[in-house]
């Protein structure tokens, strides 16, 4: 999945998040990670589908992030698979999301992990909960679509 014009490689993408969640905003943002953590993330080791963001005393942490220990280092020294991980944000942003955050039903929801001229980041997402019908309606959406595109495809 790399694309040499935008010199970018998504490692993971949380798809599920698109369907629980209504995206309002989006944000890139640095990843503080040790050695063998960013060893596996190249690797493709990486589950950001529980994953969530907090923020505490004027930080963002993503909490719940599966990074697979990296195999070719000795256990005493790999990481921690779902450890907290500081997020790396201007404090403009983190002040805009401190006051996002605590409106009723926003959460921040990590939408992809990839690698940015070497270097590892996450699209963090401002989200706020879809209902049920909300779900439905996205799925009627989407195989409407799908369905027109075929009937398109066939008559050329």
């Amino acid at each position: 999945m790399a694309d040499p014009s935008s010199g970018y490689k998504v490692i993971s993408d949380n798809r599920q998040a698109r369907y629980h969640y209504e995206i309002l905003e989006s944000y890139e943002a640095g990843i503080a990670l040790t050695g063998t953590e960013v060893k596996s993330i190249r690797a493709g080791k990486v589950n950001l589908r529980d994953g969530f963001a907090q923020i505490r005393d004027g930080e963002v942490w993503l909490h719940n992030v599966h990074i697979s220990p990296h195999s070719g280092t000795n256990p005493a020294y790999n990481h921690e698979p779902r450890r907290s991980r500081k997020l790396l944000l201007h404090g403009y942003e983190i002040r805009k999301l401190i006051g996002k955050v605590e409106q009723k039903g926003l959460t921040l929801v990590p939408l992809k992990m990839y690698l940015k001229r070497g270097m590892v980041k996450v699209n963090l997402a401002l989200v706020r909960g879809k209902k049920l019908h909300d779900k439905r309606e996205t799925l009627k959406r989407k195989q409407a679509k799908r369905e027109i595109e075929r009937a398109l495809k066939g008559n050329y």
